[in-house]
């Protein structure tokens, strides 16, 4: 587990936009924390990241639950927020799109635990102030642990690769 300090939405944009390039096929991005703590602009973030054609578009699916954008990877961007109960969530076929060939990214993941795959990142965002915010990230499975220390600590990348 590792807690980020945040200090402004520059800085989400820059951890998002560092993450997208990272990002594998069937990798799962759980987003926590309360209502207008930044996951969707985090998300828009990730997906410039991957190569999105129009960041723009990246919104908030809390009305159609899910939306599909054309990038590096396919984009399942998810919205638990109206669901009444993690059964829902798994008709909508998260598994299908979790074991597929894109990056699934889903907002409120804490209220559909149950649905969520072995392995996944999850990042826990809190408000510190209107500007600050704190992140709690923790890696589930070793792609996902290898991820996370690829994206926090990029320089270890270069230096594992001079030796290998």
């Amino acid at each position: 587990m590792l807690t980020i300090p945040i200090a402004d939405l520059a800085e989400t944009e820059r951890y998002g936009q560092r993450l997208g390039p990272l990002l594998f096929p069937g990798a799962v991005i759980a987003l926590v924390g309360p209502m207008g703590v930044g996951k969707t602009h985090f998300t828009k973030a990730v997906a410039e990241g991957l190569g999105v054609r129009n960041p723009a578009a990246v919104n908030s699916p809390t009305f159609v639950l899910i939306q599909e954008y054309p990038a590096r990877l396919p984009i399942y961007h998810f919205d638990a927020y109206r669901l009444k109960n993690w059964h829902e969530f798994a008709d909508l076929g998260a598994a299908e799109y979790f074991a597929g060939d894109g990056v699934c990214l889903v907002e409120w993941a804490d209220r559909v635990s149950e649905a969520m795959p072995a392995e996944f990142l999850q990042i826990e965002m809190s408000r510190v102030d209107e500007h600050r915010r704190t992140w709690v990230v923790q890696a589930r499975g070793s792609r996902h642990s290898t991820l996370l220390q690829q994206w926090i600590h990029p320089e270890s990348q270069l230096s594992e690769q001079k030796f290998c």
